[in-house]
């Protein structure tokens, strides 16, 4: 088994997925991401030049937070991700070239698993958490139940229908991350809408925590 990149030592891990976002708004919407208390931050790479967008976030708030990318699907995008700076690998599915090549850069990855097959593979190639996606579909009670089987220190997210509306109900079994996505951000959101929403996931997490 591959000796995982620790899942980082944040205040809160809540991953804002900004999909969707230009390159031109990035870096407003993530200032106000990092002030209102997010350290983790995913530009999907099925967004309009998301290489742009993770270059130029890494250069400026890089020292700050995790910047890095999601829907990565294969490594060479990975290893792309890497040399812009970006720190942290989000995918929807287990590949194993991927998470070979994330290791390889000391990537924080966290690969989208669905069943305990996927869930034990993604752990066997080193995976820095699990992505649990998508929630909706599982449930709290769901992904509960694979807790039961997997190892007590794997880190567990949930990732698809999670807002901060139910964020207090997976965290309730024992979910230790949560990615926010269209409850967080759209494309056509302007930086104060995406202030009140950030604050407003901070709280119901800070709330359960």
């Amino acid at each position: 088994m591959t000796q995982p990149v620790p899942w980082p030592k944040v205040k809160r891990s809540l991953i804002a997925i900004l999909r969707g976002i230009h390159p031109d708004e990035a870096e407003a919407i993530v200032e106000t991401l990092i002030d209102s208390g997010f350290e983790l931050i995913e530009v999907p790479l099925n967004s309009p030049d998301p290489f742009v967008s993770i270059e130029r976030l890494c250069k400026r708030f890089g020292n700050d937070c995790y910047i890095g990318a999601g829907t990565v699907l294969n490594a060479t995008d990975c290893a792309r991700v890497a040399d812009l700076g970006g720190r942290l690998m989000v995918s929807p599915n287990v590949d194993a070239d991927v998470l070979a090549m994330a290791h390889e850069r000391q990537l924080v990855t966290m690969p989208g698993v669905f069943s305990p097959t996927e869930a034990f593979l993604a752990l066997r190639c080193g995976a820095s958490a699990l992505k649990f996606f998508p929630a909706s579909v599982l449930g709290p009670s769901g992904i509960a139940a694979q807790l039961a089987v997997l190892p007590k220190e794997t880190v567990v997210g949930a990732v698809g229908g999670v807002s901060d509306k139910n964020l207090a109900t997976y965290m309730a079994v024992g979910i230790r991350a949560v990615g926010l996505g269209s409850s967080l951000y759209r494309p056509g959101m302007t930086t104060s809408e995406v202030r009140d929403a950030a604050l407003t996931s901070v709280h119901a997490y800070d709330r359960f925590g």
